[in-house]
């Protein structure tokens, strides 16, 4: 387990990593009412919030954005296995804080988690999506950097300013286009298909009729959903899968290329470098 905070000006990044070969629980918690948002990188860890007797819980987290509120009272727990590793790197504020930020990031708190600053529970849950490819590629490279000093604040100073400008665009861009709780659900489904089938994974025509859904629909709305269109969404887990397995040593370059589906190493090496910007034959374990 590796838990590291970074205080910026006002606010907090903390960033946690962690495998297990058997499964286990890592619990965290704040020790004062902060308003944050968790980057949820590969590992598909599944959350449960705990607080107050009441309980919430997240699954499908690889690749989640998600803003919360939450007090003392509140704990965060992992399960941590040997394929749902954890890779999350949280931005928090102290509620305190919030008046004395600059006046550009205090209207957009205002505005667009309004819920979060006037809190009714020890817990609550603002706006989540799943992030677009050039927000991944930037907690990517913030769970991975082997900065020190300086340049690691500096680094991490960078990382959090665009993450949060990332993250208010998507909210101001998709204010009002909520899609239904039946086409999230079967969104949902679909993800799970293609998660499962990596290698071999379903046509678009196919996967639509999988979920009850025609085509037109599914490819608009898990581009609304998930920020990105169905196979580049599936390109990208793929790409997080392979370094997962490439950087735990479960595989070789060329193994870890052909279990995510590709027949091509040129191709895998090419698609890895524009991902990550390196190749993965650089992976450091």
């Amino acid at each position: 387990m590796n838990r590291e905070f970074i205080n910026i000006k006002d606010f907090t990044i903390l960033v946690e990593l962690a495998e297990a070969k058997e499964a286990l629980v890592d619990t965290c918690y704040f020790d004062e009412p902060v308003i944050a948002v968790a980057f949820y990188g590969s590992g598909n860890v599944h959350l449960e919030v705990d607080y107050a007797g009441e309980q919430q819980a997240f699954d499908y987290t690889q690749g989640l954005a998600l803003s919360f509120y939450a007090d003392a009272e509140v704990k965060f727990k992992h399960h941590v296995s040997a394929d749902r590793p954890l890779e999350c790197l949280v931005i928090a504020t102290s509620l305190r804080h919030i008046d004395s930020l600059p006046e550009q990031e205090v209207a957009l708190f205002k505005e667009l988690l309004d819920p979060l600053l006037h809190p009714k529970s020890h817990f609550v849950a603002g706006p989540q999506f799943y992030m677009s490819a050039a927000m991944q590629q930037t907690v990517d490279q913030a769970l991975r950097n082997q900065l020190e000093g300086k340049a690691k604040m500096m680094f991490f100073r960078s990382q959090m300013t665009a993450l949060l400008a990332h993250y208010f665009g998507e909210l101001s861009g998709s204010a009002g286009q909520s899609l239904a709780h039946d086409t999230l659900i079967r969104l949902d489904k679909a993800r799970e298909i293609l998660l499962a089938n990596m290698e071999e994974p379903p046509g678009l025509s196919e996967l639509a009729a999988e979920i009850g859904m025609n085509t037109n629909k599914l490819k608009q709305s898990f581009k609304a959903h998930f920020g990105l269109p169905v196979f580049r969404y599936l390109q990208n887990q793929r790409l997080e899968k392979a370094h997962e397995l490439i950087r735990s040593g479960g595989a070789t370059v060329q193994e870890a290329a052909w279990q995510v589906g590709y027949d091509s190493l040129s191709s895998f090496s090419k698609a890895f470098a524009q991902k990550f910007g390196y190749r993965p034959s650089e992976i450091r374990a």
